[in-house]
């Protein structure tokens, strides 16, 4: 597991770092510097990103927050104080575990842990809702070349669905496929809106 540390104090790193020396097979790297970061974590391309901020101003918070957007991997933000802004930016920024005045060597690799079984679960429930977006988007464009067969050729609607399934089946396509053709015709046509 590849785990960057991002923080511009070097004795708060070392606690961070202490939590970690029993995760085998791990490589850590540290990052001091706030300018590049991003091009830094994603040369490095950690697993994971533990980020300690200590007291930031909101700048810095929002500073970090855009470079956890950009990030698509587990995440775990440590501060020492909070609001209820910051940790709802937080959530929305995509940070797994955003830990207020927890840095303690002996709690890092828990919370590690949190981060990544969190940012797992949230990883399936946007893969489900890809999918089922895309079953509704397919969905929707058969309905509509249903509905163009039915008006053009004067079908009732299973006769239509069966010209479309027909269509794929011969052409070994997915109906899908076979009734965005049907639209777009339609619409090159001139027929369509």
């Amino acid at each position: 597991m590849r785990i960057a540390i991002i923080d511009e104090s070097a004795s708060r790193a070392s606690i961070i770092e202490e939590g970690l020396v029993q995760l085998e097979g791990s490589e850590i790297f540290v990052l001091t510097e706030r300018r590049g970061l991003l091009a830094r974590i994603e040369e490095i391309g950690p697993d994971v990103v533990l980020i300690d901020l200590g007291n930031p101003s909101r700048d810095v918070l929002e500073e970090y927050f855009a470079v956890s957007r950009a990030l698509a991997r587990p995440i775990a933000m440590f501060v020492d104080e909070s609001d209820d802004e910051a940790i709802a930016a937080s959530v929305d920024a995509g940070v797994s575990a955003y830990v207020v005045d927890g840095l303690a060597s002996n709690r890092i690799r828990p919370l590690l842990d949190l981060a990544v079984r969190r940012f797992s679960a949230f990883a399936r429930l946007q893969a489900d809702l890809d999918e089922a977006k895309g079953k509704l988007a397919d969905r929707e464009t058969i309905d509509k070349a249903k509905r163009i067969l039915m008006k053009s050729r004067g079908l009732p609607e299973p006769a239509a669905y069966a010209e479309l399934r027909s269509k794929a089946m011969k052409a070994n396509r997915r109906i899908v496929d076979i009734a965005e053709a049907v639209v777009t015709a339609h619409e090159l046509i001139g027929d369509g809106q």
